[in-house]
């Protein structure tokens, strides 16, 4: 094989380097692990009471009213579409840095399916083991598909696309909305005496065999069956507005995009937390809808469910514009709080790791098949264990940090990646 052969078989660098790595992208991925671990608490409160909803409980006091009220507006619904951005932003980004150093298009998006197809292998495990409603091997195989479709395309093509998929993701969700309002049924869209969604997580199966069979088929069924499912209904939307980010370095320079940035902040956020308000407010009994409507399948959901979009990009937007202030303040990077996000980034740059831990803590101790101890808890005290996970990653993340060394997962990803 020639020199030249080889450039179209072989990466001609390696994973991305400490010194490459941009602080936003990082940043951005650590408070979505905590968003993460805030929004999967839901089907671990396996004996709560529940409501039309299906997922957020409807008892508690106070507080925990309190708590599915900020948890319904701001995180549930909101946290997968920040995830999406950040995985098709990462995905170009190592795609850019591959073809820079001089590997073919070919190899480079070879990287990318050996990454994808793990992906899709450790969702699976991790589903099937821990935590049924895994987004691993479901972005997996999303990214399996528009790595091969889309990652090659020029700007001009990716707008094209984002505008065409943009028109799906409303048609779709439109289409059961408008079709029940004609026929003035829109109160009754959806069924609220559906099989509540959080009993596909098993997580209140005592049997723990019985518990890895719900969650490997609902495993397979979210990888196999969801998954290609929302590429028909434009669900990669997002990936493609981070595929499109990424070639203009938003995330990389945000100061050339401060416009941009504060615009989609604002505008995301705002759309985000209005568009959840409706269901927030009905599930505490402040606003009087039908149970139908407030059902995983009903009009307040699909709602969420459409404005989530935009409230996770005006997440992504809003950490890159406190990068920019914060890199900026003074002049000097770090005189402020530097401890804080380098150990929040830290979690980022580690974040399959953190993922996979959140599970390896949770499972075994409030499952029904293990220890049991999400019958005890509450919304608000469910809420404060989770936020205690988060920060034993990231205290264990800024331990790797100082050591110089990748989180365990990252690394034997990176292995079967790069063959070496």
């Amino acid at each position: 094989m020639t020199t030249t052969d080889a450039r179209h078989t072989l990466p001609q660098r390696g994973a991305v380097r400490g010194a490459e790595r941009a602080l936003a992208p990082d940043l951005a991925r650590g408070m979505m692990l905590l968003f993460i671990v805030l929004s999967n608490t839901g089907f671990h409160l396996w004996a709560a009471e529940r409501g039309p909803s299906g997922w957020q409980p409807v008892d508690g006091a106070w507080v925990d009213r309190t708590v599915q009220f900020m948890m319904i507006t701001t995180v549930d619904l909101r946290v997968y579409p920040l995830f999406a951005f950040l995985f098709g932003y990462g995905m170009m980004q190592l795609y850019l840095r591959q073809t820079a150093a001089g590997t073919s298009e070919r190899a480079a998006v070879g990287i990318l399916r050996r990454r994808s197809l793990w992906l899709v292998l450790i969702g699976l495990l991790h589903a099937t083991l821990l935590m049924a409603g895994d987004i691993v091997g479901y972005y997996g195989l999303l990214s399996l598909v528009l790595g091969w479709f889309f990652v090659r395309r020029s700007e001009r093509a990716l707008k094209w696309w984002i505008g065409i998929a943009a028109v799906q993701v409303v048609f779709f969700a439109a289409q059961p909305v408008v079709t029940a309002l004609i026929q003035g049924e829109l109160e009754t869209l959806g069924d609220a005496g559906a099989e509540p969604g959080f009993q596909a997580y098993a997580s209140g199966e005592e049997n723990a065999f019985a518990a890895l069979a719900t969650r490997l088929t609902t495993g397979l069924f979210v990888t196999f069956v969801a998954a290609p499912l929302s590429l028909v209904g434009g669900g990669y939307l997002i990936f493609l507005l981070g595929f499109w980010a990424a070639r203009r370095r938003v995330l990389e320079e945000p100061g050339r995009q401060l416009r941009l940035l504060r615009r989609t902040a604002v505008i995301g956020m705002t759309v985000g937390w209005l568009g959840g308000l409706p269901a927030a407010l009905a599930h505490v009994g402040a606003l009087d809808v039908p149970d139908d409507a407030q059902s995983e399948e009903g009009a307040l959901t699909i709602l969420r469910d459409v404005t989530g979009n935009a409230a996770g990009i005006g997440y992504v937007a809003a950490v890159a514009l406190f990068v920019h202030w914060w890199t900026n303040r003074s002049g000097v990077r770090g005189r402020w709080g530097a401890a804080a996000v380098d150990a929040v980034s830290a979690v980022g740059k580690r974040s399959l790791s953190c993922y996979l831990t959140h599970s390896l803590i949770f499972s075994p101790l409030l499952a029904a098949w293990g220890l049991g101890l999400g019958a005890h808890l509450t919304s608000a005290t469910m809420a404060a264990f989770a936020v205690g996970v988060w920060l034993v990653t990231v205290a264990a993340s800024y331990a790797l940090e100082r050591a110089g060394r990748r989180g365990p997962a990252e690394t034997v990803l990176r292995r079967l990646m790069y063959r070496s």
